[in-house]
């Protein structure tokens, strides 16, 4: 059923066209993605929708009732109660109701006969409809909400009026999931919000009963969520199935079938076009000539394919190679000041690696980045580097910009030997044109500042880039863009993020640091996801059993020792199992390892050898995770 639709929607500001020829269709339980250049008006149509503006022409129909609710960029939940108290709020009807079905629990014994069984009647069906509305789980729903959000039960009592910016819209967005509308549209609902709770309102959304249209630059969050793409331009609303991944390989097909169509096209009518104007004057040919000149008048002219706006052309490029091993911390202690924020942190960097840092805010991520490069001392241990190591550090707060240099200037006083010539080009390809490159670094936007830096690290030809949240700032076309720069480099990455599409393109390992220290997973965000949750999945074994036998205790009091006997002997037999699997798997590793050993003795080719080195070596760490695993389980059964 269709709950909202628009049809030949224009939106022009001055005269000047933002776009036009928009037309959407919104049905029960879509989710739909809206993406488009940065300035194409995503923010404007959302508005246009939601009815807080108006367009200059074309209608907007929604169904009738239609419950809408609506999360801007710079939502605000203006409040004088408490942050539950404001939550309970979306449910007064349900309080109302709650407290009509106490009022009427009281009347019961005071009333008997006909009067009483009416009374009962109205509380079946009043409590029935308060069933259906979530009377009874509603409480639990703000606390779960609240939860999801980080909104811990200490600041249940904390008035609205004194959350934090990035807090309040936090809160703007739990009471609209609260209130469960037909239609929830959302502008950049994961800014302000860490990995956790993003994972989280994924998690939620995918569930969610009712419809959805969502802008935002969480390229992974849209993958999760969305099974409809809108793409935005200027003179159309593209309508693509599946989530962005799969609206860029279907974009990117389009504009290759669109492009092989007008050129062929193009080459008609220039053939067309050559035969009228070489015959329309000679006797002999003039009706031919004429009739392909009608035939050009009637045929319908494909337009050029649009590709999006212009791009940048990053690349990195090492001066020379490295050694094998890049960089090793090892049994370090991150922090300031004294506090220790994590340990013990180990780290073993080999060429070619590309190593993403995650784990939970404040947890100390920049600040093992900042001890690396030496901006702040590590509390406890040390970072080494291998032989030949150039490190490029991209620094997440800009500092290493002059805020008083002009673009042009801001690399050629570090490049002055360079020709302005090279230094313009390189910033081109950094999108810094013309008057571009004249203008001030305070002047730039962050995203032209982030731009700006990268070009400026691009210069230096190091071997090992170590990047503190490079993709802060920058649009999706810049994000992609950087991200085949990285794949492509050659030599060695080690960088924080917290965007997981990201991460997921250009990671090889992911470095998890907690308080209880670091963990490296051999893979992609992806497979880290996966083996977290495997590793919790089996740690949760045992308190799942406790729970179970805990509860059969009380239930049943003539639990005897037979069936404890058999529940612990269930336990073991698990705890066999995965000690035989691991053996199992340490054995292939085994066999991995001398089979490429093998393989390292018969080669004479030098980077073949580099890259099965780096498999070895990665096969040796996942055997020490293996042989950590394999110790603990024996310990636990005893052996």
């Amino acid at each position: 059923m269709i709950i909202l639709q628009g049809n030949k929607i224009e939106r022009s500001f001055s005269g000047d066209t933002l776009f036009d020829n928009i037309n959407i269709q919104v049905d029960e339980k879509d989710r739909i993605a809206l993406v488009g250049r940065n300035g194409a008006g995503k923010s404007t149509l959302l508005k246009i929708l939601v009815g807080e503006e108006i367009p200059t022409s074309g209608q907007i129909n929604t169904k009738r009732d239609l419950s809408l609710s609506y999360l801007s960029q710079d939502s605000r939940f203006e409040s004088d109660d408490t942050v539950f108290d404001g939550m309970l709020r979306v449910f007064d009807d349900l309080r109302q109701q709650e407290k009509r079905l106490r009022d009427m629990e009281i009347q019961m014994g005071n009333l008997s006969g006909s009067e009483l069984d009416k009374l009962m009647q109205d509380y079946d069906q009043l409590s029935e409809i308060f069933r259906a509305q979530g009377g009874f789980t509603y409480e639990a729903n703000i606390k779960s909400i609240l939860n999801g959000f980080k909104f811990d039960e200490s600041m249940w009592q904390m008035p609205i009026s004194d959350l934090s910016g990035g807090q309040n819209t936090r809160l703007a967005l739990a009471k609209m999931l609260l209130e469960k509308p037909e239609l929830l549209v959302l502008d950049e609902p994961t800014n302000h919000l860490d990995i956790d709770t993003i994972a989280w309102l994924e998690n939620y959304l995918v569930n969610y009963s009712g419809a959805l249209i969502i802008v935002s630059h969480d390229r992974y969050f849209l993958d999760k969520v969305a099974t409809i793409t809108y793409d935005l331009t200027p003179h159309s609303l593209d309508r693509y199935v599946g989530n962005y991944s799969g609206f860029m390989d279907a974009k990117a097909e389009r504009l290759a079938t669109e492009a092989k169509a007008y050129e062929k096209q193009a080459k008609k009518i220039a053939k067309l076009e050559d035969f009228v104007q070489r015959n329309i004057v000679r006797a002999s040919t003039t009706k031919r000539a004429q009739a392909r000149r009608k035939q050009l008048e009637k045929m319908e002219r494909l337009d050029q394919p649009q590709t999006s706006s212009k791009s940048a052309h990053m690349t990195f490029q090492a001066g020379k190679p490295s050694g094998s091993v890049v960089l090793i911390v090892s049994d370090a202690a991150i922090g300031y000041d004294g506090q220790v924020l994590a340990e013990p942190i180990n780290l073993d960097v080999k060429k070619f690696d590309a190593i993403a840092i995650v784990g939970p805010n404040g947890i100390g991520k920049s600040t093992l980045v900042k001890s690396i490069v030496g901006q702040i001392p590590f509390i406890k241990g040390q970072a080494s580097y291998g032989a030949n190591v150039e490190v490029g550090y991209y620094d997440q707060g800009q500092s290493h910009l002059t805020r008083t240099n002009t673009v042009l200037d801001e690399l050629w006083n570090d490049f002055p030997t360079i020709p302005e010539v090279e230094i313009r080009n390189r910033l081109g390809a950094f999108l810094f044109s013309g008057d571009d490159v004249k203008k001030s670094v305070a002047m730039l936007s962050g995203g032209e500042r982030a731009r700006l830096l990268l070009a400026k690290l691009s210069m230096e030809n190091d071997n090992f880039l170590i990047l503190d949240e490079p993709t802060n700032h920058l649009d999706i076309d810049s994000k992609e863009v950087l991200e085949n720069a990285l794949i492509d480099f050659d030599g060695t990455l080690l960088f924080v993020s917290h965007d997981r599409y990201f991460i997921n393109r250009v990671a090889t390992k992911v470095l998890e640091i907690s308080d209880q220290g670091s963990t490296l997973y051999l893979g992609d965000y992806d497979y880290y996801l996966e083996k977290k949750a495997e590793q919790e999945e089996f740690l949760e074994l045992p308190k799942q059993e406790d729970k179970q036998d805990t509860a059969m205790s009380s239930s049943l009091d003539n639990v005897n020792d037979y069936q404890m006997q058999k529940a612990n002997q269930k336990e073991l037999r698990k705890l066999t199992r995965r000690i035989k699997q691991i053996e199992q798997e340490l054995e292939d590793l085994e066999q991995q390892e001398a089979e490429i050993s093998e393989e390292m003795l018969q080669t004479n080719d030098a980077i073949w050898l580099v890259e099965l080195q780096s498999k070895l070596d990665s096969l040796t760490q996942e055997q020490d995770y293996l042989m950590t695993e394999w110790e603990t389980l024996n310990n636990q059964v005893g052996l």
